[in-house]
């Protein structure tokens, strides 16, 4: 296996008495996109504003692109692409303009600027809103031309913090698939997010964190073998007392059964199996759904919370 582009070995960063990444190891791989997966104020944004050298570690160890983000941090941003949590574009200039003027921070010869921003507006479908000003712009267009700033120096490194939230289910898709082209052309992505379906459509491999830590690592499909089943079974009551009855049913079931303030979750290989032996039990839920275990469910394991508490 080849270097990998970042290495950090018990990263901490304290802001004051608060720790807001405790210590964590980590590495990422040339043309691997690699995920930070958590609840808000878990340490990822953190983590992620280190890597991006604008934020100094307090202790550990970490080096990026081979480098000392204390000593040589200015190098190491001129060879990143940095997507923000919140798009910072100028928006009372054009979508083009956006793109000549980041160019320029890199010193980039303006006939490069322009043959790239050119490629870079169709590959985000944003050809032809070139000449219009930003401020209009709906969310999923402003996070598309935000990417396509942070490729215009062509990056060996693409950092994206939470590059979907506030964005409906289109523009979500049509963000993931651009970033899906990306990968596959082989750029190294790291990202935050706390959207487990997110997590699973991009990351080779992810870190859950929790609390400022690393509580499992792997791809998703070994996290999900790891520490959950193939089926999950969510039972909802709207009667009390046919969600009475359910807890004591569930009560004598050998296997995991996680109980949240809507639902029961029945964790099980054989979720069909499952509900038909329940109702023959006398369980009667308002409705119930069989799918298949997902990276929420690692981490409402792993740590009694689910992504959103």
């Amino acid at each position: 296996m080849s270097s990998p582009l970042i290495q950090g070995r018990a990263v901490t960063k304290r802001f004051g008495p608060h720790i807001a990444v405790d210590g964590i190891d980590f590495d990422v791989q040339p043309g691997e996109a690699f995920g930070f997966l958590g609840p808000n104020g878990a340490g990822k944004s953190s983590t992620m504003r280190m890597i991006a050298c604008v934020s100094p570690i307090t202790n550990g160890s970490l080096q990026v692109l081979g480098m000392d983000p204390t000593t040589q941090g200015a190098e190491i941003r001129a060879r990143l692409g940095v997507v923000p949590q919140e798009d910072n574009l100028d928006t009372e200039l054009t979508v083009w303009d956006n793109l000549l003027i980041y160019g320029r921070y890199f010193g980039l010869p303006r006939a490069v600027i322009k043959e790239r921003a050119a490629e870079l507006l169709e590959f985000v479908q944003l050809t032809d809103r070139r000449n219009d000003r930003v401020d209009p712009l709906s969310g999923g267009m402003k996070r598309r031309l935000t990417i396509a700033r942070a490729l215009i120096n062509q990056p060996e490194l693409l950092l994206l913090d939470e590059p979907t939230t506030g964005l409906d289910p289109q523009a979500r898709h049509q963000l993931w698939d651009r970033l899906y082209r990306l990968k596959r052309d082989g750029v190294t992505i790291v990202l935050t997010t706390h959207y487990m379906d997110e997590a699973e459509q991009l990351c080779d491999r992810l870190v859950i964190m929790d609390g400022g830590r690393i509580v499992a690592e792997g791809s998703p499909r070994s996290l999900i073998d790891t520490y959950s089943t193939r089926e999950v079974v969510e039972f909802r009551f709207l009667d009390d007392d046919a969600r009475s009855l359910a807890s004591d049913r569930l009560g004598s079931f050998d296997g995991r059964v996680e109980a949240l303030a809507d639902r029961f979750l029945i964790y099980t290989d054989d979720g069909d199996d499952l509900v038909d032996k329940l109702v023959a039990d006398g369980v009667q839920p308002s409705t119930f759904l069989v799918r298949r275990s997902t990276l929420e469910d690692v981490f409402l394991i792993l740590t009694g919370r689910t992504l959103e508490d």
